[in-house]
């Protein structure tokens, strides 16, 4: 019931982790958007196992096939539809949980909810569903450019370790260039030698994923219930892991006065068709007030908990009530931000794209 997401520009994910295939179908996107296929696959490239030491050995080519609505390639205004072949699941890895629930996974929640699961590496709940997201996003990142709006997300922390260098010191041309996805690369390194070590010692590691959003103009968002901000913190804590959202001046912005806090008005100048460039002088809004953004950058942070599964042993029980003893098999990240870089993007793109359109139906004439 809960496996569409988005208003106008809409997406609808299926498959499981361990079946034939994971696929999306995209409704609501314009027709005529010209489509880069390559630009997608370098988006799946990001997300998909097996890229480093860093994560999962799972070696998933994660192809993309299109089985509707790009025609010579553009967008025909009907129904995309994509698919992602599962390559390497291996299920035996999970042959002892079949009966037995994982601490901190979701295989006590789904088995009393519906009282049948897919145990063969989570089934739906597995993040292999992100997959799918992923290659929409990039249909949606497609959409966004087209308007001159960017995103970059980048790992801002690892455990304790954390980029506390000044923004000037690192330089997002650099985010993919190691593989923990960190701007800063003394900061990355750190975070790599961390993660390793987690590894090593069976256990895993949590982070943040910071993002940034750059050329959104005033005006998109809804007020109310589906607050620009509000949407952007329900599209990353549907990613698996996510356990924390905040926006612009976020949990610090308590400790200020509102003297500090308000973000005061300027003229900046004339925009591009000569009425006036309104801009504010900080932006502890993080780009967006009552709901809409105000044409400043957006930026947000988004926490993930360490990876559930861990190869140690732990108690737990099973079905009927027993205790067992578990312990991780199969191949698995022993820590997720790396990978959650591109599935924040993919979401956050996904809101955008969203609230574009609606945007284009909010009044008859400009002002």
């Amino acid at each position: 019931m809960s496996n569409t997401f988005g208003k106008i520009f809409r997406i609808t994910t299926f498959g499981e982790s361990h079946g034939p295939a994971m696929g999306v179908v995209i409704d609501g996107c314009p027709a005529g958007l010209e489509i880069d296929m390559a630009f997608i696959e370098q988006e799946l490239r990001r997300r998909r196992p097996g890229q480093s030491k860093l994560s999962s050995q799972r070696k998933e080519p994660d192809e993309v096939e299109v089985l509707s609505g790009i025609f010579e390639g553009k967008t025909t205004g009907t129904p995309i539809a994509l698919l992602i072949r599962n390559r390497d699941a291996r299920s035996r890895d999970y042959d002892h949980l079949a009966k037995a629930y994982r601490p901190s996974h979701a295989d006590f929640t789904w088995h009393k909810k519906y009282g049948h699961r897919d145990w063969r590496g989570g089934g739906r709940s597995s993040a292999r569903e992100t997959v799918a997201r992923v290659a929409a996003g990039a249909i949606a990142k497609q959409l966004l450019i087209a308007q001159g709006v960017r995103l970059t997300a980048w790992v801002s922390s690892v455990g304790s370790v954390s980029l506390d260098a000044p923004e000037e010191a690192w330089d997002f041309a650099d985010i993919e260039k190691t593989p923990v996805r960190c701007p800063h690369l003394p900061t990355a390194q750190k975070m790599e030698e961390l993660i390793l070590q987690v590894r090593k010692e069976g256990d895993t590691v949590g982070g943040v994923v910071s993002c940034r959003i750059e050329g959104c103009p005033p005006g998109w968002g809804e007020p109310v219930f589906d607050r620009l901000q509000a949407d952007l913190a329900k599209a990353m804590l549907s990613i698996n892991a996510c356990k924390g959202f905040e926006y612009g001046s976020g949990f610090a912005g308590t400790t200020m006065r509102g003297s500090e806090h308000n973000d005061l008005f300027f003229r900046a100048g004339l925009d591009e068709v000569g009425k006036p460039l309104i801009q504010t002088e900080t932006n502890f809004s993080g780009g967006i007030q009552g709901g809409i953004s105000n044409g400043m950058p957006i930026y947000f942070k988004a926490a993930f908990k360490p990876v559930a599964t861990i190869m140690r042993p732990q108690l737990s029980v099973d079905e009927q009530g027993e205790e067992v003893l578990l312990e991780g098999r199969g191949r698995h990240d022993p820590c997720v931000v790396p990978r959650a870089v591109p599935i924040v993007e993919a979401m956050a793109a996904l809101v955008l794209a969203d609230h574009y359109l609606r945007s284009q139906n909010s009044r008859l004439t400009d002002l």
